[in-house]
């Protein structure tokens, strides 16, 4: 039996091209144009596969559609839809429970994509860290269709640079070999706006960095950094926002 599907969104062109992709896709597909009415539809989640639930829409938001969706039906598979988010929304989605990011306008492969992708996944497979933690689990969600694993990290002894290497997958398949070059200067910069020598996590700060800035590009891209290189050349104000954050964090009390 395929896939249900049911798409929460205010907007009738939105749902009618999702209906489309989807349904010659093979699923079936309701649609609701707010979020009371689609939580109506959904009633107790049964019969329910996914939703892709929209963020801004008239009286209730996304992410409060997404959890009462969650109260429901804990083990639901949600993919928000964003036009105007930020990589801070998306993350607050996924530590409310959501399993992939739709940033519009989105193809037809990056809906199909997410669909799949999001379906295959094990039910409960959610972070449960806080957000900006510093072992925030990024491979077990996806973003714009795509996730990622750590490989390795090489050093320049010389430079002190670093050269962080990922494993991107897209629809649970292979598909290239990033590398994420964090300069030294930019590591010094990060300690200066940290005020501290001694940051979080140790050698594991980095590489949940350049986790960060991976994940920011395929948000705001929804495609491969080109040459699959990605250099970060400044601690621009979503990764100064992600530092304050997992300061925070670490240096509670």
């Amino acid at each position: 039996m395929s896939a249900r599907i049911l798409v929460i969104d205010d907007e009738s062109s939105v749902r009618r091209l999702v209906r489309l992709v989807l349904e010659a896709a093979g699923y079936q597909v309701g649609d609701a144009a707010d979020g009371r009415a689609g939580l109506a539809l959904f009633g107790d989640g049964v019969g329910w596969d996914l939703v892709l639930v929209d963020q801004r829409m008239p009286g209730m938001s996304g992410l409060e559609v997404q959890k009462e969706i969650l109260k429901r039906a804990p083990l639901m598979k949600i993919i928000l839809i964003t036009a105007h988010g930020t990589m801070e929304l998306a993350l607050d989605a996924l530590q409310a429970g959501a399993l992939d990011f739709l940033r519009k306008p989105f193809s037809t492969e990056s809906l199909r994509l997410a669909v799949s992708s999001t379906l295959e996944r094990a039910q409960g497979s959610r972070i449960q860290s806080p957000v900006g933690t510093v072992c925030r689990e990024f491979t077990r969600t996806t973003i714009n269709g795509f996730s990622f694993d750590f490989e390795e990290q090489v050093a320049d002894v010389d430079l002190g640079d670093l050269t962080l290497i990922y494993r991107v997958n897209r629809a649970n398949q292979h598909v290239a070999v990033v590398k994420v070059f964090l300069p030294a200067f930019v590591m010094e910069l990060t300690r200066a706006l940290a005020d501290t020598e001694e940051l979080p996590g140790g050698a594991r700060f980095w590489q949940a960095m350049g986790e960060e800035a991976l994940a920011m590009h395929l948000w705001n891209n929804a495609e491969l950094p080109a040459g699959n290189t990605l250099t970060i050349e400044d601690v621009t104000p979503g990764l100064r926002n992600w530092l304050d954050s997992l300061l925070t964090v670490a240096f509670a009390d």
